[in-house]
């Protein structure tokens, strides 16, 4: 269970952050939410899908880690083998509040019940001794902020997708080295021919929204699922 609670330096002056990987702390996953304005980071090494939600009423997008629930490729125990770790992960565990005021800024609130909470001398501090924002805070801070900008023009994206009909059903064949297959279903990509179609118009309202080089960034990503293959592909040798 999560215990959100807004952080204070009066409340957590001592705080410390485990800011280790690690399955312990929430890492083997087989995906991870991401933000369009992040698209050029992860594509770097990760394929970019997309969902639907569980309601089935919005699309999401996901940057992969694996093939099935609790796979992680990129963990290597304590270690992260991989450029980028996308916003979502980063922050943890500190998420964006509302507002102590109508209008004001939003509040960092965090998770007290997250093994990132680190106990006796271990880990980040927080707060400086006088209660003044750590480096690591602030960098912390940076990132809330930049997920959340990231989160209000996530419907503005996907609206955008939606109405030039660039999202398709997506079912990746995963053939291993060993000879055995699977199938990755349930997702979308981008319609790469759809796309191609489009005119001069569409792909100008695309540019002024601030959506073509996220629809790129996406399309380009899915050059790394050979790459997360042959990961694949090594961990279950490695399994004998």
């Amino acid at each position: 269970m999560a215990n959100h609670v807004l952080l204070t330096s009066e409340e957590h002056r001592t705080l410390r952050i485990d800011s280790s990987c690690g399955a312990a702390f929430g890492d083997a996953v087989m995906s991870c939410l991401i933000v369009p304005s992040e698209f050029r980071r992860v594509q770097n090494d990760y394929p970019i899908l997309f969902r639907l939600t569980p309601q089935r009423d919005r699309f999401q997008a996901l940057a992969m880690f694996g093939f099935e629930p609790g796979e992680n490729l990129f963990l290597d125990g304590t270690r992260w083998d991989a450029r980028y770790r996308p916003l979502a992960l980063e922050i943890q565990p500190f998420l964006i509040g509302h507002p102590a005021t109508p209008g004001g800024d939003k509040q960092i609130h965090l998770d007290l019940d997250s093994a990132r909470v680190a106990t006796g001398g271990e880990g980040v501090r927080v707060f400086d001794d006088v209660g003044r924002p750590t480096p690591y805070l602030e960098t912390v801070a940076e990132q809330l902020g930049e997920l959340d900008l990231g989160w209000q023009a996530t419907d503005g994206f996907f609206a955008a997708l939606n109405r030039h009909e660039l999202l398709e059903p997506l079912t990746l064949e995963i053939t291993l080295d060993d000879g055995t297959t699977n199938r990755l279903v349930g997702y979308h990509g981008i319609a790469e021919e759809r796309l191609q179609q489009l005119d001069a118009t569409a792909l100008g309202e695309l540019q002024a929204e601030g959506h073509l080089m996220p629809v790129f960034m996406a399309v380009a990503s899915l050059a790394n699922v050979a790459e997360l293959i042959a990961r694949k592909s090594l961990r279950e040798a490695a399994r004998g």
